[in-house]
């Protein structure tokens, strides 16, 4: 008897084992393995065939979704790289990491975090159901329509729901704000620009994965990693078609010439650069040779200041918020461009260029200014801030 339960323990044992090695082995990681590298190698195809322009072997991988929309984009890469598979049965989901560059602006590949739906066809083959922006990842031009483009001498234009000849008056503002900016800044940046004007306010803010509240009235944005190196992708500047369209020629070409800015001094622009002098230096370029007084350029400053309310600091960078007060938001991105206006006038054009440089190279926000103000520009912090108090009432009194 005891020699029997023993070998009926090594059975059920046995048996274990078995399971073990069956869910392990049969239907556990294996399969689930075996699938991503099939999933894999059908994004792969996909990619491939988006870059030749092949449409038929496009739909071999699936839905021809976004197909379309890409065709006039110039794209000089494409890829996609498999994060996390959920499979359930006949269907799966999958994350994935997009890449791509835009010929000749993208020096590096620009990232994207992408959810695609798939399932399995007759012959057990993954297709691609549908494809669409990751929880938590803004949308893309194209996941808004068709793309069209227009390319300028410094410039690149993409669009969705907008004319040719609309495209075509960015591309020529732009193409001004181009050299313009060079002309202040100096030629060590691309000296180009991409450009993303979509249908509405609503698609501006699923470009930015934000919501639309946050920029209405804004009439653009720059959208870039601050201190980026030389190969980092390039900035786009993104319109917002409502408020950007009720602007006239003056307005259009500052909004275009500021965005410039932004992506001029994109590698120069830290954490140490207050917005104060990041915005206020964009403005100041973008009114040069405007031929707008202080007092036309900053209304709601010079209505501060004539009515004795006038700042006693420089805007804090709270104060450049988009949800907040309009009013207040004016008054900030005016008070930075009269301190930047203030330095070009007393100190000169070049060494407003060299101290937002020297700010910029600073290792932390803290004593950035200060340790500017003093080395560049040779002056305190209570003085610089004196001085900018007299040259408010001086200009806007």
């Amino acid at each position: 008897m005891a020699g029997r339960r023993r070998a009926s323990g090594a059975r059920v044992v046995l048996a274990l084992c078995l399971l073990l090695v069956c869910l392990v082995g049969c239907g556990g990681r294996p399969d689930t393995d075996s699938a991503k590298a099939e999933v894999q190698r059908v994004l792969d195809r996909r990619a491939a065939a988006l870059l030749d322009r092949d449409a038929a072997a496009y739909r071999r991988t699936g839905a021809p979704t976004g197909f379309d929309n890409l065709r006039a984009v110039p794209l000089a890469g494409w890829s996609y790289r498999l994060t996390d598979l959920h499979r359930t049965g006949d269907t799966a989901t999958a994350e994935a990491e997009l890449r791509y560059r835009v010929e000749g602006y993208d020096r590096a590949p620009v990232s994207a975090g992408r959810t695609l739906s798939l399932g399995l066809d007759a012959q057990g083959e993954w297709y691609v159901e549908a494809e669409r922006p990751a929880g938590r990842s803004a949308e893309q031009l194209w996941d808004q329509g068709k793309v069209s483009v227009v390319r300028g001498d410094d410039s690149l234009v993409l669009g969705v729901g907008q004319s040719g000849a609309v495209l075509r008056s960015y591309a020529e503002l732009a193409d001004e704000a181009v050299p313009a900016v060079s002309q202040a800044w100096g030629t060590n940046w691309a000296r180009h620009v991409v450009v993303l004007v979509p249908k509405s306010l609503n698609d501006m803010a699923g470009l930015l994965g934000s919501p639309a509240s946050s920029y209405r009235g804004i009439a653009a944005v720059t959208t870039g990693e601050t201190g980026a190196p030389a190969n980092a992708p390039a900035d786009r500047i993104i319109v917002n078609p409502d408020a950007y369209g009720v602007l006239g020629k003056v307005g259009k070409q500052v909004v275009l010439t500021h965005e410039t800015t932004h992506v001029a001094t994109r590698a120069d622009t830290t954490a140490a650069t207050p917005l104060w002098l990041s915005e206020g230096y964009a403005d100041w370029v973008g009114y040069l040779g405007s031929g707008r007084s202080p007092s036309q350029a900053a209304p709601e400053l010079w209505r501060a200041v004539s009515e004795g309310r006038g700042p006693q600091e420089l805007p804090a960078d709270a104060d450049f918020g988009f949800t907040g007060d309009a009013n207040k938001l004016a008054r900030a991105y005016e008070s930075g461009w009269m301190a930047c206006r203030m330095i070009a006038d007393h100190w000169g054009e070049v060494r407003l260029g060299e101290f937002y440089r020297a700010v910029g190279a600073h290792e932390r926000r803290e004593g950035a200014v200060e340790g500017a103000l003093k080395d560049v520009l040779g002056t305190s912090q209570a003085d610089f801030s004196a001085q900018w108090r007299e040259y408010l009432r001086a200009q806007l009194g």
